[in-house]
């Protein structure tokens, strides 16, 4: 993985609630018209926003229920054009859910989550991997062979173990859920700027 040097670093409040105002614009005028929403460059007041970044859109219901979640893990578009992508198919096209309706948008809070670029977790044993995992902070993407998957910073709220966590994400990515003490897996960890409707 080599950082591109036009990858996004850091994000404002401004441009949080921009990204944000314009997930929720994507989802209303895909369900309305079903296509992607075309915005052209010049229509974005953000240089930063311009660059290549890697975002998850996050839907929950009002009461904090997931009603969609999909995201990029590597930076391969303008950070505001994956936002789009991202927030359409987790309206539409994340296979744990119905497809949301116009009717369910009013009610549905956004979140955007901007990932820093991942970086490779060196460990010695399964026992150097749970010392060098910070709980709260780190997304986690595990690699094996063609089996791989990721969790964000996020799922330590719901998983805080270490050890839970790591055997969650092996499930995930379809290997055995002590897979991670094999030392066979190939790490990285990554951070996440979100930001998140009222």
């Amino acid at each position: 993985m080599s950082l591109d040097t036009q990858v996004i670093s850091s994000i404002s409040k401004e441009e949080g609630q921009f990204l944000l105002n314009l997930a929720r614009k994507s989802i209303e005028h895909y369900l309305k018209n079903r296509q992607i929403l075309f915005l052209d460059e010049s229509q974005i007041p953000y240089k930063n926003l311009k660059k290549k970044g890697a975002s998850f859109v996050t839907l929950e219901t009002k009461n904090g229920t997931l009603r969609g979640c999909i995201g990029s893990i590597i930076p391969h578009r303008p950070l505001y054009e994956d936002v789009i992508h991202n927030a359409v198919s987790a309206a539409v096209s994340d296979p744990r859910f119905y497809p949301l309706t116009i009717e369910e948008l009013p009610f549905i809070k956004i979140k955007v989550s901007v990932l820093t670029y991942p970086q490779p977790l060196h460990y010695t044993d399964w026992q150097d991997l749970l010392n060098k995992l910070k709980p709260f902070e780190d997304g986690v993407i595990i690699k094996y062979k063609n089996h791989s998957a990721t969790f964000l910073p996020d799922v330590w709220e719901d998983l805080p173990n270490k050890e839970e966590f790591l055997s969650h994400l092996c499930l995930k990515a379809g290997l055995p859920a002590n897979f991670w003490k094999t030392g066979l897996l190939e790490v990285y960890t990554y951070k996440t700027i979100s930001f998140q409707e009222e």
